[in-house]
């Protein structure tokens, strides 16, 4: 299985996939004139507004929703493996892939919002699948996206949540796995039986809590080593470029990794986001754009970097050469994954590092297993033309549910407890999704411009912005034109 794994991860997660990423976001940040840092004023000002209503949430649930499924075990497992084999440097090329892929996010979550339905329960319900069908009218196209979303959030993804967590709770606190597996269990039945509404309302408590709490802990540790953080950045930008002689070998593993990872944590251009954005009531499909463009900043520029600087702050990172020597030696003495940024944060905090990266990565990774249903409940409702029986979506739930149960259990077992088969299983859902959503959105993307363009104009006019799909030439938006008449 492992080595079917790393062979079709091979395939999917080529060069190719890793120059379309950057190319697609550089593409949109030139089509958009750079809106992701021309207007980061209007971004924040719109993710506190928004009314909810019975067929969708605010645009704050919207965010969080996205949030809670983008900053997951990406973002602290994630980033200990991108450093580990890509250097210092694949960090700079996060960052990089946040910036760039915050136009991407913008131009899918607004091609969202502009082709959104609601279902058989009134509910606004709309992703790739759907601006697929509609904007590019190939629906074999829409069905391999849902169906690929389908198997990757409700079957893959959910179970490497699972296991991070389940492996991160034994190291800090010894709970069985099984336990632990249980417990997440009934928790998680618990909210997603309730529907997006309740889902909404779990994610806008607890993932502002959760991520502020990390990003301030993160401070901490920095203000404790801040005659350490020149040098820190120093060696991020050195190693990002070759520069630095130590790690000058794997300069192409740091564009690969940092990428990789990059997306894998805050899935621009994956076409995850734009399930949640297509759910928020607005007035302007391009609103949703700018709050989930925004949504990409916290999880990489904030999370993402709060977990690296507690990493390299210790010093005791390795790093693995192509030739399988390590150029840094492990001083930690473990591999990457939540064990290792555990025991880094230890190092500089005996007695809290494990059991506060525990306690991250249970949040993190819960609230994703949440976003995941979500995600995969949405296709679903696709597959079945927004009127999807009770039994199914039941029997998804339960799906979803067993992923997460097997993933935490399996912490039990070495060959799985290193997370090797549990990432390249979820690397592949990633890449399928990135690749069939970023194609697509690179072919019908220009409505997401004329909206962007209507949105700066009704601004500058001084008026509240509202949408009128008919006066710009966009066709299919049938939830606009219906609400417009």
């Amino acid at each position: 299985m492992e080595e079917l794994v790393a062979f079709l991860n091979g395939l999917i997660w080529s060069k190719a996939l890793i120059a379309l990423c950057l190319g697609a976001g550089l593409y949109f940040s030139i089509r958009t004139r750079f809106m992701q840092l021309r207007h980061v004023r209007e971004m924040v000002r719109l993710m506190w507004r928004g009314p909810k209503s019975d067929a969708g949430v605010s645009s704050f649930q919207a965010l969080t929703m996205s949030l809670s499924g983008r900053i997951g075990v990406g973002n602290i497992a994630g980033v200990a493996t991108a450093i580990s084999f890509g250097g210092p440097g694949a960090v700079f090329w996060m960052w990089m892939s946040a910036l760039l892929g915050a136009s991407t996010s913008y131009v899918e979550c607004t091609l969202a919002q502009l082709y959104k339905e609601k279902d058989k329960d009134g509910k606004y319900r709309g992703g790739p699948a759907y601006y697929i069908e509609k904007a590019m009218g190939w629906k074999p196209y829409a069905l391999v996206f849902a169906i690929a979303t389908v198997l990757s959030t409700g079957l893959l993804l959910p179970s490497i949540q699972a296991n991070a967590l389940a492996e991160s709770v034994q190291n800090a606190f010894g709970v069985d796995p099984r336990i632990t597996a249980t417990l997440v269990v009934i928790a998680l039945g618990s909210i997603i039986i309730g529907g997006v509404k309740r889902i909404a309302r779990f994610a806008e408590i607890v993932v502002p809590f959760m991520a502020l709490s990390y990003i301030l802990v993160a401070l901490g540790i920095m203000l404790v080593n801040i005659q350490q953080v020149p040098a820190i950045f120093a060696l991020i930008f050195k190693s990002a470029f070759g520069a630095d002689a130590a790690f000058g070998a794997v300069l192409g593993l740091a564009v690969e990794w940092g990428v990789k990872r990059g997306v894998y944590s805050n899935e621009a251009g994956q076409g995850t986001g734009p399930h949640a954005a297509a759910a928020a009531e607005v007035s302007h499909p391009a609103k949703q754009g700018y709050v989930q463009a925004f949504a990409i900043y916290v999880d990489t520029l904030l999370v993402c970097s709060a977990t690296a600087f507690m990493i390299l702050a210790t010093g005791k990172y390795n790093v693995a050469h192509p030739d399988g020597h390590a150029i840094v030696e492990n001083l930690l003495g473990i591999g990457a994954g939540p064990a290792y940024t555990q025991a880094a944060i230890e190092s500089i905090m005996p007695g809290f590092g494990a059991s506060f990266v525990a306690l991250a990565i249970t949040f993190f990774a819960f609230t994703t297993a949440v976003a995941y249903y979500y995600m995969a409940e949405t296709n679903v409702q696709y597959l079945a033309r927004n009127a999807a029986p009770s039994w199914l979506l039941m029997l998804l739930k339960l799906a979803v549910m067993a992923s997460v149960a097997f993933g935490a259990a399996s912490v039990l077992y070495g060959e799985i407890r290193s997370a090797t088969l549990a990432w390249g299983m979820g690397d592949i859902g990633v890449g399928l999704m990135a690749w069939v959503n970023i194609i697509a959105i690179l072919i019908v993307h220009r409505p997401a411009l004329l909206a962007l363009q209507d949105y700066e104009r009704q601004k500058k006019l001084g008026h509240e912005p509202v949408f009128d799909p008919v006066k710009l030439g966009i066709r299919n938006a049938t939830f606009w034109e219906r609400r417009d008449r």
